[in-house]
C-alpha cells in the first residue's frame, strides 16, 4: 500500500501515464521505527527475564480514573498436617492449605483484588507457582508488592470488604487479630477494612472441611 506522503505527492503530478512499479521492487527501509520496535523485546518480557523482579514491574500505569474497583477470589484445598495461615495469622487446626507459598487464602484474595482494580495481571502470573523463589513464601511479600504498585499508580485504599468461607475452625476468636494485621499490611485505618466469615452449610468441599475460600472487593481512590 502506498504511503500517505506518496499519495500527497501524486496529487501534484500530471496525469501522464505512469509505469507500475513491480511489487518485487518495493522494499522497506530498515530504519522504519515500527520495524525497530518489533525487533526489540517488550518491557514485560524484559521484566520476566530480570532476576528477582516480579513480572508486573514493567506494566504501564493504568489510566488516571478518580476511583477503581477490584474483586478477588481464592480457594485452597485443606490437607491434614499442614499449617493454616489466614491473614498472616497462624490458626490452630488439624488441616492447612495445600499451596506453593504459605497458602494464605485471604491475603492472596486481597492481592488479586488490588491487582484487578489496577488492571494488572493476577497473582498467579506475577508470582507463578513454577518459580522456586515463591516456594513456601509468606504471602505478606505479595501484599507489600501489591500495595507498592497501588501507590506507584497514584492510588490509595478507599475501603476493602473481605469474606472468608470455611466450615472449620471458627474464625470469630481470631477475627480482630486477622483484621488488625491486614490493616498493618495495607497501611490502612481499621474503619476502612471489613472482614466477615461464613460457613458453607456443610455443602461441597467447603462445607466438608476439605477446602477454604475467600472473596474480596476493594475500592481504590485517586490520591
Amino acid at each position: 500500500m502506498a504511503s500517505a506522503s506518496s499519495l500527497f505527492l501524486a496529487s501534484h503530478i500530471s496525469t501522464a501515464p505512469r509505469t507500475r512499479t513491480p511489487a518485487t521492487a518495493f522494499t522497506l527501509s530498515p530504519a522504519r521505527p515500527s520495524l525497530l520496535l518489533r525487533q526489540q523485546p517488550t518491557a514485560v518480557a524484559a521484566a520476566l527475564q530480570a532476576e528477582h523482579q516480579p513480572a508486573v514491574a514493567a506494566v504501564p500505569k493504568p489510566p488516571a480514573l478518580p476511583f477503581r474497583v477490584g474483586h478477588g477470589f481464592d480457594l485452597h484445598r485443606l490437607e491434614p498436617g499442614l499449617p493454616l495461615i489466614i491473614g498472616g495469622i497462624s490458626i490452630p487446626h488439624d488441616r492447612g492449605c495445600e499451596a506453593h507459598s504459605d497458602g494464605d487464602v485471604l491475603l492472596h484474595c486481597v492481592v488479586d483484588a488490588i491487582l484487578g482494580a489496577l488492571g494488572l495481571p493476577d497473582i498467579g502470573q506475577i508470582f507463578p507457582d513454577t518459580d522456586p523463589r515463591w516456594k513456601g513464601a509468606e504471602s505478606s511479600v505479595f501484599m507489600r508488592e501489591a500495595v507498592k504498585l497501588m501507590h506507584q499508580a497514584g492510588y490509595e485504599l478507599g475501603n476493602i470488604d473481605a469474606t472468608l468461607i470455611l466450615q472449620k475452625p471458627k474464625i470469630s476468636p481470631f477475627k480482630e487479630t486477622i483484621r488488625s494485621n491486614l490493616c498493618d499490611l495495607l497501611g490502612a485505618d481499621p474503619s476502612v477494612v471489613n472482614l466477615k466469615a461464613k460457613t458453607h452449610e456443610k455443602v461441597d468441599s467447603l462445607g466438608e472441611n476439605r477446602s477454604i475460600a475467600a472473596h474480596t472487593v476493594v475500592l481504590l481512590m485517586r490520591k
